[in-house]
């Protein structure tokens, strides 16, 4: 489990590999996450939209932005939490993520929720040391 909090707001992020969706023969390899976003602080925030920078084992970046996540924007009480699971393939055995979301204060002011890096690992990964 990765995690990280900002301005009160704490992301958590679990990533597994499919690895009965995956066909390393094609060159396709799936993850599911499952990240869970809490608000810790004494205001209620909504989650607008999400970032995420995907680096695949290669160092090829893919960039995703978009409204909310799995089509929702939550709006979190203190002390509430939101969780949903989604997925992403790579053309690798292995990766990375990382990202932010755009969240609005009940204040109206627009902060960045930070998303912890994490990596994407299989068993299909061949390491070199050298």
């Amino acid at each position: 489990m990765y995690e990280r909090v900002t301005r009160h707001i704490r992301v958590a992020v679990k990533p597994a590999f499919l690895d009965d969706q995956s066909d390393p023969g094609e060159r396709r390899y799936l993850w599911s996450y499952t990240v869970t976003i809490e608000n810790k602080g004494a205001e209620t925030v909504q989650l607008l939209s999400r970032y995420w920078h995907i680096t695949d084992a290669e160092g090829h970046i893919q960039e995703v932005r978009g409204p909310g996540v799995v089509g929702a924007q939550p709006v979190l009480a203190p002390g509430q939490k939101f969780e949903y699971t989604s997925g992403c393939p790579l053309p690798t055995a292995s990766g990375a993520m990382q990202g932010r979301y755009l969240m609005r204060a009940a204040t109206g002011e627009d902060f960045e929720a930070e998303i912890p890096g994490f990596v994407l690992e299989s068993p299909h990964e061949h390491r070199r040391i050298h």
